[in-house]
C-alpha cells in the first residue's frame, strides 16, 4: 500500500492530480489508514499509470474514462478501444498539420524581415495585418 506522496512518486503525477482524478471518478476512492492517511494499492498505481500514460498521448478525460471502463471488461471486442484510438490519431493528424501551417507563416515572416526598422518589420506587419498571411486558418 502506498500513501499518496509515494503513488504521487512512482506515478509521477502530482498530488492535486492524483485527488482530482479521485473526485471526478476515474480513480477509485482510496483504503484509509488508523489515522485517515490515504493508502493506494499497486492496482491504483497501475491505473494512474495507465491514465498518465493516455494523457501524455493526448486522450482527454472523457477518452480515458471509456478506455478505462473498457479494460476493466477484458472480455469484450476492442472495437470501441480503437475507434476512441483512432478518433485521437485523427486529432492529432489535424494538430500537426496546423502547426505545420504555423511554422511555415513564422519562417516566411522571419525570412522576409528586412532586419531595418520596426515600421518596415514583416513580422510586426504580418501580425498587425491578417489578410498578410499565408494562410487564412490562423
Amino acid at each position: 500500500m502506498f500513501p499518496i506522496g509515494k503513488l504521487s512518486q512512482a506515478s509521477e503525477v502530482k498530488v492535486p492530480t492524483i485527488r482530482y482524478y479521485e473526485e471526478i471518478g476515474i480513480l477509485p476512492e482510496p483504503e484509509r489508514s488508523a489515522g485517515n492517511q490515504r493508502l493506494y494499492s499497486q492496482e491504483t498505481l497501475e491505473r494512474l499509470s495507465f491514465i498518465r500514460h493516455a494523457r501524455e498521448l493526448g486522450f482527454t478525460l472523457e477518452a480515458i474514462r471509456e478506455l478505462l471502463s473498457l479494460s476493466d471488461n477484458p472480455n469484450q471486442s476492442c472495437e470501441a478501444a480503437d475507434a476512441i484510438a483512432r478518433k485521437q490519431l485523427i486529432a492529432v493528424k489535424q494538430r500537426v498539420s496546423m502547426l505545420q501551417d504555423l511554422q511555415k507563416e513564422l519562417e516566411s515572416m522571419v525570412n522576409q524581415c528586412a532586419n531595418g526598422k520596426v515600421s518596415d518589420c514583416r513580422v510586426i506587419g504580418v501580425l498587425g495585418n491578417h489578410s498578410l498571411c499565408l494562410h487564412e486558418s490562423h
